[in-house]
């Protein structure tokens, strides 16, 4: 018999013991490090062959067969010892550097970032083999607006980064000039109309519960993140000097589980004008505790509903949103004044091309931006 005729009969042999003891031990199970949460469907495990060690990956427990047997094909073992499977890397570098070091909101995105776009796409692949057109397809394959894949990049090139360092790589693919991300605008947050800001300041006291009636009053006529406005407590309102303070800002990245820290820039720690209307809505309380919830800051659910009670209450025709009051308040200032650098301090801004562009949006219309065309250049 030839020798080829032997390594095919001894390879037929070792494939149906390997799929027998496979099928065993699928039955025990075992699935993958990461858990259910975490592509659990796929299997993951780690053999020695001849005292080398191996990390196998399959999508069935008859691939994950085949691949134990191919390294046994021709009697050469197939290294893959060298390589690094970009899942266990991912999350090595979420575990070690991003989730410790981060806000639980980033660290949750971030998490997301590779749960949702980054491990279906590349999961399976060894991080040295990723080239610039698996992340090309990646993006292509993309649903969602262009910032949803700018946010996906900036993840992906933390992680290339940080293999680019180790050495495990010697080019990060993300600074290819070849990649293109396109993908439709993100949706801008549209301000309240004037004649609906007046709506809602007039019919204040036809809000039924006071402290709703002193959320709308200070969500709605101050340039506040609704993060800020949790964060208040009633030491930080100065009624003598009509000022507001803002010093922290309350997140919920686990539900109703609150996070106190310090706003999210050092810009955004600042003092603005207290609205003369609003004062008259300030139920009081004392200095520690928060001006919404006492000892407990109000979650996202309980302004949620707030929300609907004030609409209800008002008989408003519009959603009742925190952020585009945020909006609305800061064009008005800008509307009337025409200082930007004014409009950037209370929004807390580190740049005014930011207040410009996410919250500035202007109240003239096609007829008055016509007139200071002709009274600049008509004379």
């Amino acid at each position: 018999m030839s020798c080829n005729f032997c390594r095919s009969v001894l390879l037929s042999i070792t494939q149906r013991f390997i799929s027998l003891l496979v099928q065993y031990l699928g039955g025990q199970g075992f699935t993958s490090f990461y858990g259910d949460d975490k592509m659990a469907n796929k299997i993951s495990r780690k053999v020695s062959v001849n005292g080398k060690v191996h990390c196998i990956r399959a999508n069935s427990e008859q691939e994950y067969a085949d691949k134990i047997a191919q390294l046994f094909q021709c009697g050469k073992e197939i290294d893959t010892s060298e390589k690094h499977f970009f899942e266990d890397y991912a999350w090595d570098w979420y575990e070690l550097y991003s989730k410790p070091n981060v806000s639980k909101a980033t660290a949750n995105t971030y998490k997301r970032q590779i749960t949702v776009h980054l491990l279906p796409a590349l999961g399976d692949k060894y991080i040295e083999d990723i080239s610039v057109n698996d992340i090309q397809r990646l993006f292509n394959d993309m649903n969602g607006c262009k910032t949803t894949k700018i946010k996906t990049k900036q993840v992906l090139s933390m992680i290339f980064d940080t293999a680019l360092e180790d050495g495990v790589i010697n080019v990060n693919p993300l600074k290819s000039k070849r990649l293109k991300i396109s993908g439709a605008a993100s949706k801008v947050t549209p301000e309240y109309t004037v004649e609906q800001m007046r709506f809602l300041i007039h019919n204040l006291d036809k809000v039924r519960q006071p402290v709703d009636r002193m959320y709308l009053a200070i969500q709605a006529l101050h340039p506040l993140r609704l993060e800020e406005v949790l964060g208040l407590k009633w030491e930080d309102v100065d009624i003598d000097n009509m000022i507001l303070h803002i010093r922290r800002a309350v997140t919920h990245p686990d539900r109703n589980k609150p996070e106190v820290k310090v706003p999210k820039t050092e810009a955004s720690i600042r003092d603005i004008g207290l609205s003369s209307i609003a004062v008259q809505y300030f139920l009081g309380g004392a200095d520690k505790e928060f001006i919404f919830g006492g000892n407990m800051p109000f979650s996202y659910q309980q302004v949620k509903r707030m929300c609907e009670r004030i609409k209800r209450d008002t008989g408003f025709d519009d959603k009742i949103t925190p952020i585009r009051f945020r909006t609305t308040v800061l064009t008005d200032i800008y509307d009337k004044t025409r200082d930007i650098k004014q409009a950037q301090f209370a929004a807390g801004h580190t740049t005014s091309a930011m207040t410009l562009k996410h919250y500035v949006k202007g109240r003239g219309d096609v007829s008055v931006t016509a007139s200071v065309i002709d009274q600049a250049y008509g004379g």
